[in-house]
Formats: structure tokens, C-alpha cells, sequence
């Protein structure tokens, strides 16, 4: 009902989509409807600029994802729709 000032930081290709984000996270965290949100700037920061943790934890360079590699695909007469063991994720 009152005026709230805040400052929000998202990762994202765009700025439109991190305008998306920011009415999602709006809708879902505080219940703001859209109609009642008011932008007042918008603007790409460089790395050094980042004030969130949750920003700043993705900027190491040594960061590193697991690789996933496709496995080939099984015939159908072999595929089980539950098994009990973990799938493997190289080929053999």
C-alpha cells in the first residue's frame, strides 16, 4: 500500500528479460502486481559493480560445470521405465 524503494540485480542476456525476472521474483517473493511496480532505472553493470552475493558468487573464473555427454539411445524392447541403479553418462 505504501511506497517501497528497492534495488534488485539479475543476471540475464537481456534487459528485457531481466525486467521478466524481476516481475516474476515481484509476483512471487511480495505479491506486487505489475500494474503497481515502477522502474526507475535500468542499467548493465561491469563485474566490479555487483553489490548481491548472489551475483558476485558467478564471477570466478575457475568456476567449473560437470560435462554431461549424450548417451545413445537404447532400443525400445530394452528400455525400462524403472531401474536400480544410477544411469551412466559416458559412452562405453
Amino acid at each position: 500500500t505504501n511506497t517501497h524503494n528497492m534495488y534488485k540485480e539479475f543476471r540475464d542476456v537481456t534487459i528485457n528479460g531481466a525486467v521478466s525476472q524481476m516481475y516474476s521474483e515481484m509476483a512471487g517473493r511480495h505479491r506486487a502486481h505489475p500494474n503497481t511496480i515502477q522502474i526507475i532505472n535500468t542499467a548493465t553493470l561491469m563485474a566490479s559493480e555487483c553489490k548481491r552475493e548472489h551475483m558476485t558468487e558467478m564471477h570466478d573464473s575457475k568456476m567449473k560445470y560437470p560435462v554431461i555427454r549424450k548417451m545413445p539411445l537404447v532400443a525400445k524392447r530394452l528400455r525400462a521405465t524403472f531401474t536400480a541403479k544410477r544411469p551412466t553418462t559416458f559412452a562405453r
